[in-house]
C-alpha cells in the first residue's frame, strides 16, 4: 500500500498575508473546516466550515463532486456530527441554561437532532419521546436495527424529584423516539451490541460509593452483576464492546495502581484479563456495528495506532509513509475502511484534513484547517526536555518565531488547563498566534499531567501552587540557560488550570514574570471546592483535593495556595478574561480576584465576555480573548 500520491483538490479560498505576518483573526478565528467525515459506503464526505463565526455543514458527492446538502448551523456551538446510515447525518449542539436538576444552578446541556440529507430537513431527536427533558446525556450511538440504522440517546426521564437516564431508539425516517431501557436512579449508562440492544449496564451508588456493572447474556435473558468496585476516587468505567458482540470492555486499576483495560463476557467464554495496560489510550471501531478493531495510544510525542487485523495495520502504516514528518490522526472510515479521513498536521503547512483511498492509493486535499494561514504564518515547534529542580524529568514544546534566532527571545510561558491532560506536538493557534507576534512559546507538560505514566500524574497530587508551578518557571529557567530567551522578558498565559497558574506566576512563584494573563482561571479554591461539591457531588470534591493536597474543605493549604491569598505580593500587571456562560469556573471566580486587587492597589484588568462558555466555542470570544491576549502582553512585555 506504500506510495500514495497526493491530488490536491477542493481547497477552500485562502485569503492573502500580510509580507509581515498574517493578522491575528487568522489564528482566532474558529477553523475554517472545523469537521471531516466519510460516509458509511464511501460515497459522500461532511464538512463543518465555517466563515469565522457562523457554521455550515457542507456533504459532498464524491462520485460527481456535486454538493448535495449545503445547510446553515448558525452560531450553534456544534459538538459532534457523525453519519447515520448514508441518507441521515445526527447533530449535537450544546447551550448553557439554567440546570434543572441542581438548585440555581447552570448547565452546559446537549441536544442532539436527525438531519435527512435527501430532504434537506432538520429534527429533533427528542420530539416524539416520553423525557421530561430534551437534553441528551453523552454522545449518540449509531447501530444497525432490524436492518436499518437507528440512532441510540440516553435521556431524562423524572421519578418523582429524580432525573433518571433512560435509553431510547429514534427511526431515522419517522424521527419517532421509543424507550429501549429505563435505568435506576444509579444508572450512568449502558453498551448497545452491534442491532443496538443493551448487553451491559454502568452504576454508581453515590451513597456507598459504589460502582458496579451488570450484563445479559441473551436476548430476553436477564442480568447478571459482572464487575463491582468501592470507588470513592479513580471510579472504574465501562468501554464499550470488545471485539466481537459477545464481550465488554471496562477500565479498572489493577497491579501497581495502573488502569488496565479487562474484559466480561455474555457467551459463557472466559475473559482475557487484562486486556491491556493503558496510560492514555483510545478505541479504534467499526462504524455502525461498534465493535473494537483497535487501539490508540499517544505514546511520548507520537500517535500511536494498533489495528488487530494485519490488513488494518498495513493500510494505516502506507497513510502514515505518505506524510513523513506530519502528525497523522484518524478522523473517520468507511464500513470497509477502504476510504478514510485523517486530519494531517504538517510541520511547515499546518493541519489540513485529507481523504485517502486505499483502493486506487490517491488522496484528496479536503481543505485546510485554517485556511486564512499560508506556510510562512507558521512558526517551527521543537521538543523541549529538561529537569525540575527536584531532578523530575519534564517535557514540553517549544514554538519560536518563523525567521527568528533563537537567542535572547522574549517568553510566554503556556500552561494548559486540567491539570490531567497534556500538551500534544503540533499546531496549537493560540501558541502559533504568539509566537507571530515574537515571542518564543513554552508549552509544559509539568507533573500532573496524564498521559505520561502513572507516576508522573500522581507526581502532580497536592502539588498546585507548588511543584506543578515551579516545573513551569523550571522550564524559563532552563531556556534562559541555553541562552534561547531573555529571562528579563517572560509573561505567562494560561486558560482553565493554566489561568490559576498564570494568577499563581503573580502572587505565589513572583520574581519570574513581567506580566500574567489568566482566562478562566481559578484564583479562591476553597470556594471553588465548595462549589463543585453543591454543584456535584462528593466525588469532585475529593478528586480535587487530591491535587490540591487538601483534606477538606477546613484545611488550610486550600487557603495558601489560593491566589486571592496573597495579593499583596503581586508586583505586575495581571489580565483576567472570564465568560459569563463559563459552567466549569465560575465567573465569580475571576470577580473576587479583581475585587482582592483593586482593594490592594495592584494593577489588574478584568474582560467579562457576554455568551462566552469555558471552550471559547464562539468565534468572537476566541478572536476577542487572544487579541486582549496579545494587547496586553505587547504592553507590558513589548516584543522588540
Amino acid at each position: 500500500m506504500a506510495g500514495l500520491r497526493i491530488v490536491l483538490a477542493f481547497f477552500l479560498a485562502l485569503l492573502a498575508a500580510p509580507a509581515n505576518s498574517a493578522p491575528l483573526s487568522a489564528f482566532g478565528r474558529l477553523p475554517t473546516i472545523e469537521d471531516a467525515s466519510i460516509s458509511p459506503s464511501g460515497h459522500a464526505v461532511a464538512l463543518v466550515v465555517t466563515d469565522g463565526e457562523k457554521r455550515t455543514l457542507v456533504v459532498r458527492d464524491l462520485a460527481t463532486g456535486s454538493v448535495t446538502l449545503r445547510g446553515l448551523l448558525g452560531t450553534k456551538k456544534i459538538r459532534n456530527v457523525q453519519w447515520a446510515g448514508d441518507r441521515h447525518m445526527v447533530l449535537v449542539a450544546s447551550t448553557t441554561t439554567r440546570d434543572f436538576l441542581i438548585q440555581n444552578g447552570f448547565r452546559e446541556w446537549y441536544f442532539a437532532n436527525i438531519i435527512d440529507i435527501e430532504k434537506k430537513k432538520i429534527s429533533s431527536v427528542m420530539a416524539t419521546s416520553k423525557a421530561d427533558l430534551d437534553a441528551i446525556y453523552g454522545m449518540p450511538t449509531v447501530r444497525v436495527y432490524q436492518g436499518k440504522p437507528a440512532v441510540f440517546v440516553k435521556g431524562f426521564v423524572f421519578v418523582g424529584n429524580t432525573a433518571r437516564l433512560t435509553l431510547f431508539r429514534v427511526d431515522l425516517d419517522s424521527v419517532v423516539n421509543r424507550v429501549v431501557e429505563s435505568g435506576s436512579e444509579d444508572t450512568i449508562g449502558w453498551t448497545l451490541d452491534a442491532s443496538g440492544a443493551p448487553v451491559a449496564e454502568e452504576f454508581y451508588a453515590r451513597g456507598s460509593k459504589t460502582w458496579s456493572m451488570r450484563v445479559r447474556e441473551g436476548e430476553g435473558a436477564g442480568w447478571r452483576e459482572a464487575a463491582s468496585a468501592l470507588a470513592p476516587l479513580d471510579r472504574p468505567y465501562m468501554i464499550g464492546l470488545g471485539r466481537d458482540n459477545a464481550s465488554i470492555l471496562y477500565a479498572q486499576k489493577g497491579q501497581n495502581d495502573r488502569w488496565e483495560w479487562r474484559e466480561t463476557r455474555t457467551d459463557g467464554r472466559p475473559p482475557a484479563e487484562p486486556v491491556a495496560a493503558m496510560d492514555l489510550q483510545g478505541s479504534l471501531r467499526a462504524a455502525l456495528d461498534g465493535r473494537l478493531v483497535g487501539q490508540y495510544t499517544l505514546a511520548g510525542d507520537d500517535d500511536s495506532y494498533t489495528f488487530f487485523d494485519p490488513s488494518d495495520q498495513a493500510a494505516w502504516r502506507s497513510i502514515v509513509d505518505a506524510f513523513p514528518g506530519d502528525r497523522v490522526q484518524l478522523q473517520s472510515w468507511s464500513t470497509n475502511r477502504r476510504l478514510v479521513v485523517v486530519l494531517v498536521d504538517s510541520r511547515t503547512r499546518g493541519p489540513a484534513f485529507v481523504l485517502v483511498n486505499l483502493l486506487t492509493r490517491k488522496a484528496e486535499y479536503l481543505g485546510a484547517q485554517f485556511g486564512d494561514l499560508e506556510p510562512e504564518d507558521i512558526s517551527p515547534q521543537q521538543p523541549v526536555r529538561f529537569k525540575a529542580a527536584d531532578g523530575l524529568e519534564l517535557s514540553g514544546y517549544l514554538t519560536t518565531p518563523r525567521g527568528q534566532q533563537p537567542k535572547d527571545l522574549p517568553l510566554i510561558v503556556f500552561p494548559h488547563g486540567g491539570p490531567a491532560v497534556r500538551d500534544m506536538p503540533g499546531f496549537d493557534w493560540w501558541a502559533q498566534a504568539m509566537a507571530s507576534r515574537g515571542y518564543a512559546v513554552l508549552q509544559v507538560n509539568f507533573r500532573g499531567s496524564s498521559g505520561l505514566g502513572v507516576k508522573f500524574l500522581e507526581a502532580g497530587y497536592g502539588q498546585w501552587g507548588r511543584k506543578m508551578q515551579t516545573d513551569l518557571s523550571d522550564g524559563v529557567r532552563y531556556l534562559a540557560g541555553r541562552g534561547l530567551i531573555d529571562p528579563k522578558r517572560v509573561c505567562i498565559v494560561g486558560a482553565s488550570y493554566g489561568g490559576y497558574a498564570a494568577l499563581a506566576g503573580a502572587t505565589l512563584d513572583t520574581g519570574v514574570y513581567r506580566c500574567a494573563v489568566s482566562v478562566a482561571g481559578l484564583s479562591d479554591l476553597r470556594r471553588f471546592v465548595a462549589g463543585a461539591r453543591v454543584d456535584s457531588d462528593e466525588f469532585a470534591l475529593r478528586y480535587w483535593n487530591r491535587f490540591m493536597g487538601a483534606d477538606d474543605l477546613k484545611d488550610p493549604s486550600l487557603v495558601e495556595i489560593s491566589p486571592v491569598t496573597h495579593v499583596d505580593r503581586v508586583t505586575i500587571p495581571v489580565l483576567m478574561i472570564h465568560g459569563k456562560d463559563d459552567t466549569v469556573v465560575p465567573l465569580e471566580q475571576s470577580r473576587i480576584m479583581a475585587t482582592a486587587l483593586e482593594r490592594a492597589g495592584k494593577p489588574f484588568e478584568l474582560i467579562v465576555q457576554s455568551g462566552a462558555d469555558h471552550w471559547l466555542s464562539r468565534g468572537d470570544t476566541r478572536l476577542q480573548t487572544l487579541t486582549a491576549t496579545m494587547t496586553f502582553v505587547e504592553k507590558h512585555n513589548p516584543p522588540n
